[in-house]
């Protein structure tokens, strides 16, 4: 294993934040993992998946493991799924195009999000109403404190809205190595209902898609919001879509009858947090070099040298103004490392 000291993380966080750490080591395999873990037991450690999903706000003083575990492998299958084994280090993005190119169906919706598989289920990611808990089957986690092996069912990563264990109660204990996920080899389930799937696929003249079809539409419209973190700074979603109760919602309504929402139960309504932000005036704000994205409010950016520090101020300052004038309370998506 190749120790590094003093390494900048730059390069291994979306929003291309300039931060240290005091010592730096890729494993790419289980047993350079469990050995890494071992050699390192008496110091603090730091596991390092895709960079996609925080937001470092300082130097980082512990032991960086950074986890690059390869390979993807079919477990099971039969006439109509598969049961496929990926390992944390793959590049989110990159095994949904692999299972597309199988025919595989499931994770179509969730094309272009950044990162790495080993740290979606810590976030439950989700796009176009698909969230990934929707094909999960398990994963495993190496426990650091005791380098033991276990398996994790869907019931027990205790998945929410952008939340599992692992944010939770599991939070800095587990390295999770592996995801296993079902999906479909015919008869896809195709969800097309959210969002702008539907016009896009229109505008293409496309009435009976595919699951590629699908995808390009997804990875379309994210290119068209998004930025791209390899040209500009940024975590995606900075922030949730907060879900209200239906007696907020009525009187959320009545002083803001145009604002779209989304109904998630009887008592439960989620607003959408970019109108929310574009509504306080901040949709395509820059403040020194953090700023709101010109295209999408619920994207927080870096435009060249913007410290952790200054991207947090401006979030604070948002779920200030939104609580101000909406009496809604947004919080962030991303993980903020202190």
């Amino acid at each position: 294993m190749r120790v590094q000291k003093d390494f900048s993380l730059k390069e291994y966080n979306t929003f291309r934040i300039d931060v240290k750490a005091k010592c730096f080591l890729e494993v790419s395999s289980m047993e350079a993992l469990q050995q890494a873990l071992q050699l390192y037991r008496n110091d603090d450690i730091f596991i390092l998946g895709g960079g996609s999903n925080i937001l470092i706000t300082q130097d980082i003083n512990a032991v960086v493991l950074y986890i690059n575990i390869k390979g993807i492998s079919v477990i099971s299958e039969d006439d109509d799924h598969v049961i496929l084994k990926v390992n944390a280090g793959e590049n989110w993005h990159e095994m949904v195009l692999w299972t597309l190119d199988q025919n595989y169906g499931g994770l179509e919706n969730l094309s272009l999000i950044p990162g790495n598989t080993g740290t979606a289920p810590i976030q439950n990611i989700g796009a176009y109403g698909v969230e990934l808990k929707d094909s999960f089957i398990s994963c495993e986690a190496l426990e650091i404190a005791t380098l033991k092996l276990s398996t994790f069912d869907r019931e027990a990563c205790q998945f929410g809205y952008r939340d599992s264990y692992f944010k939770n109660e599991g939070k800095g204990r587990f390295v999770i190595t592996s995801v296993c996920f079902k999906l479909t080899k015919r008869n896809h389930k195709k969800n097309v209902a959210y969002g702008a799937i539907e016009s896009e696929l229109r505008q293409r003249n496309i009435d009976n898609p595919s699951i590629k079809d699908i995808s390009n539409a997804v990875i379309a419209i994210r290119k068209s919001k998004l930025p791209d973190p390899k040209e500009l700074g940024n975590s995606g979603s900075f922030f949730k879509n907060p879900i209200i109760n239906k007696q907020e919602f009525d009187k959320f309504t009545i002083n803001w009858p145009e604002a779209p929402f989304y109904k998630v139960s009887q008592n439960q309504y989620k607003i959408p947090a970019g109108w929310l932000i574009e509504q306080c005036g901040f949709k395509g704000k820059q403040f020194g070099d953090a700023g709101v994205h010109k295209n999408q409010a619920l994207v927080l950016v870096n435009y060249g040298n913007a410290s952790g520090g200054e991207i947090i101020a401006l979030a604070n300052k948002i779920m200030t103004a939104v609580m101000e004038r909406f009496k809604i309370r947004i919080n962030p998506e991303v993980n903020i490392i202190k």
